[in-house]
């Protein structure tokens, strides 16, 4: 499970100071979906960060199966597998190396590596580019490498920055049914989309966040009924348009 409670971070500009994140506050369950949504520039990517220890709050705590993610940032990593925006795999490596790498990383044996290495691939549907340089990967094939890199310790707990962004309509389908493969494992998932059909189809609870703040949370089901919207695009737009106009 992770937590967010009232997490706070500011960053200093040129023309002074910015507030990223104002107060930000959810819980992401077990054998659930949780999708975190908003526009652009809403503070989705800078609270992912602070959850995936990258960044600490200014205020607030973030707690990952009951542990203080700033007090202990190194266990906490250790039951995370985390997507981040940059995927930065190796390119002079394949991708069973850049697999590889992040297991010895975590300690793994290398018969443990081997052994998750083939689950994951025959899972993200990799086996035909396993050995292949990923130097000239495509997105999809990038993604997969940087997913099965962040999940061979076999993490509880996964942070996925928009996994589905580039992908083509196949690959995007099997991405989605490795999500709700990784859910049915009970495991707790947080990602981010701007895609709302993929939203509603994957998420259990969905966190929509505008201008730093937590505007709206609940199941698709709910944030429809709230907004009185029969899609849940429709909704999204009526959330973060009614914060915005009390906002301005």
């Amino acid at each position: 499970m992770i937590t967010a409670h009232q997490l706070h971070k500011a960053f200093k500009t040129r023309t002074g100071t910015v507030q990223a994140v104002d107060g930000v506050d959810f819980v992401a369950e077990d054998g659930h979906i949780t999708g975190l949504l908003g526009p652009n520039g809403a503070g989705k990517t800078t609270t992912l960060r602070m959850l995936y220890t990258l960044m600490r709050p200014d205020r607030g705590e973030v707690r990952v199966d009951g542990i203080d993610a700033a007090a202990d940032p190194a266990a906490v990593r250790r039951i995370l597998g985390v997507l981040p925006d940059a995927r930065g795999i190796y390119k002079r490596l394949t991708a069973r190396e850049n697999i590889a790498y992040f297991g010895e990383l975590h300690g793994l044996s290398r018969t443990a590596i081997a052994e998750r290495t083939a689950r994951l691939s025959a899972s993200l549907e990799m086996d035909d580019i396993l050995d292949r340089r990923t130097e000239g990967f495509s997105q999809g094939q990038r993604t997969k490498t940087a997913i099965a890199r962040a999940l061979v310790h076999d993490p509880k707990n996964v942070i996925l920055d928009e996994p589905t962004n580039g992908l083509d309509v196949m690959t995007t389908r099997a991405m989605r049914a490795f999500l709700q493969r990784l859910r049915g494992e009970g495991r707790c998932v947080v990602f981010s989309s701007h895609i709302m059909q993929e939203v509603a189809a994957l998420c259990d609870r969905i966190v929509i966040v505008a201008q730093g703040r937590v505007v709206a949370a609940g199941t698709p089901d709910e944030l429809r009924e709230r907004f009185g919207e029969a899609n849940l695009e429709d909704a999204f737009v009526r959330a973060i348009g009614s914060e915005e106009g009390l906002l301005a």
